[in-house]
């Protein structure tokens, strides 16, 4: 018996007979879900619930500290021009923010435009890099700040392509590093820290030489002057050395017990040097940093828009940052955005900042 006749066949019997399913045109026209039946009583969806009052309040404009608020407005005003002739500046955004998270360590990072630069209509001339380097056994993460020399004509494109060339270079030598880690070996690490950092330069140089020339510009070595901090973190929790690559001023925090802790050698808690030594042309060689954390202190990798104000210089700006960042969550990527923009009269430069946090065992 095909359908039909079952079907006519229950009408006969004056037994209610199931309807066939409807089709999918069918359904769309008579706004059924399709394979609903075409008889199926439809209950409605419960509307939504009322929203709840926001109990949390909307972050706003910045914090600052100290008596005096900042001189500049704390947010964005022009941008440059892409008829200005700079391209990269034109289209460069006033804020990166990234994280990442591997195995008990999360990252947060961001990169702000500086309130003189925003003031001005310049772009931002720092720069940063967030990955991950080496094979598995060896694996490592790479956290890079890099800050362009403000008076140098092209240093936002020398820190952007400082951040990453290096990045790529670090990843060649990354078992190398792995095992000079592991083994504490100061002198090893800065031998690769030089010859990664040398070959990216030389390439770079060579990239900017071919550029002028097709721009027709002379071609300048220091136009393109830029600082530069890498911070390598071994994956593999067992292993607790890090290592900070340096050129120029900016650098490494620790925060312990509350206090930030200036980083430049693994016995001791001495003050940075900051020399203003470049890349690609102003340095001698790369310093290597070779320290030891535990689960609970904060990394914190920075320019000297951050690392100045975390100094004895304004101490109220280092407890309000020890707070927000000591506690026992890591923050989100908005909080944290708004927490680095924390403003401090006088300390206007651009400010890029990659924390570090690494839960217990």
């Amino acid at each position: 018996m095909n359908h039909e006749e079952s079907r006519g066949a229950h009408h006969d019997a004056g037994q209610y007979a199931a309807p066939a399913p409807v089709d999918e045109l069918e359904a769309h026209i008579a706004g059924l879900p399709y394979g609903v039946m075409a008889n199926d009583t439809i209950t409605p969806p419960k509307p939504p619930s009322p929203a709840q009052p926001r109990t949390e309040p909307l972050r706003g404009v910045p914090a600052h500290v100290g008596k005096r608020p900042p001189s500049y407005p704390p947010h964005p005003l022009q941008s440059p021009s892409l008829r200005a002739g700079d391209p990269f500046a034109a289209c460069s955004p006033a804020v990166l923010l990234d994280g990442a998270a591997a195995g008990r360590l999360t990252v947060r990072a961001v990169s702000v435009r500086g309130d003189s630069h925003n003031w001005e209509g310049s772009c931002r001339q720092d720069a940063m890099t967030v990955t991950r380097i080496g094979p598995p056994e060896a694996e490592m993460l790479l956290l890079a700040v890099a800050d362009g020399v403000g008076s140098a004509a092209y240093s936002h494109i020398g820190s952007y392509r400082a951040a990453r060339e290096t990045a790529r270079h670090l990843d060649r030598e990354a078992e190398g590093v792995h095992a000079a880690l592991s083994a504490q070996d100061e002198g090893e690490l800065r031998a690769i820290a030089n010859k990664a950092i040398a070959n990216a330069v030389s390439e770079l140089r060579a990239g900017w030489e071919v550029s002028a020339r097709n721009e027709g510009r002379p071609y300048a070595d220091q136009d393109y002057a830029t600082t530069l901090h890498v911070l390598l973190v071994p994956t593999d929790a067992r292993i607790r050395e890090r290592v900070v690559f340096s050129v120029g001023d900016g650098g490494l925090f620790v925060l312990r017990e509350g206090s930030w802790e200036a980083r430049n050698a693994i016995a001791d808690g001495g003050v940075l040097d900051t020399r203003t030594d470049a890349l690609p042309h102003a340095y001698r060689s790369v310093k290597a940093t070779l320290l030891r954390t535990e689960p609970g202190e904060v990394l914190l990798l920075g320019t000297d828009g951050i690392t100045n104000p975390l100094t004895q210089k304004d101490p109220e700006f280092a407890r309000h940052l020890a707070d927000a960042w000591g506690g026992p969550e890591v923050p989100s990527l908005s909080d944290f955005l708004w927490q680095a923009q924390t403003r401090a009269k006088s300390y206007d430069d651009d400010r890029t900042v990659i924390c570090v946090w690494e839960e217990g065992a």
